[in-house]
């Protein structure tokens, strides 16, 4: 039985979500895995990439082969090299907190209401006048 490493996909369908599986070769995409060691949020910025390394270790150690999407994930994780013996890549972007953002009292805002409207109604009164001066120009002529 060969076993691989892929992604299983979730989600919408323009917000896809992938949970990293061990699953048997034959199985289809999103059927029956073994495993979920991981997971893969390609949409957010920056991406989301959660990987148990030390399961992702084991597999790989009894021979399981990574899927070429998998295989990308796990080299920028640094996984791979380890696996292989080789130097880590350079550390993954962290997503920045949201900061916070400044209450109405803050920016200087008052709490009295004035009760009316700010803009004043306009006069639909005057378009009225108009066609009846008109019409009563064509009767006399």
């Amino acid at each position: 039985m060969a076993v691989k490493i892929k992604l299983k996909r979730l989600g919408k369908i323009r917000s896809p979500h992938y949970r990293i599986v061990i699953a048997d070769s034959r199985t289809r995409r999103d059927g029956r895995a073994i495993e979920e060691i991981g997971k893969y949020h390609p949409t957010y910025n920056p991406s989301v990439i959660e990987v148990d390394a030390d399961r992702v270790a084991y597999w790989l150690g009894v021979g399981a082969q990574p899927t070429e999407p998998v295989l990308a994930i796990l080299k920028k994780t640094g996984d791979w090299q380890k696996f292989r013996g080789e130097p880590a890549p350079a550390p993954l972007l962290v997503a920045e907190p949201k900061k916070a953002r400044p209450s109405f009292e803050a920016l200087g805002g008052d709490d009295e209401g004035k009760g009316e409207a700010i803009t004043q109604k306009k006069k639909a009164e005057k378009k009225d006048e108009a066609p009846a001066e008109a019409s009563s120009e064509s009767t006399e002529a």
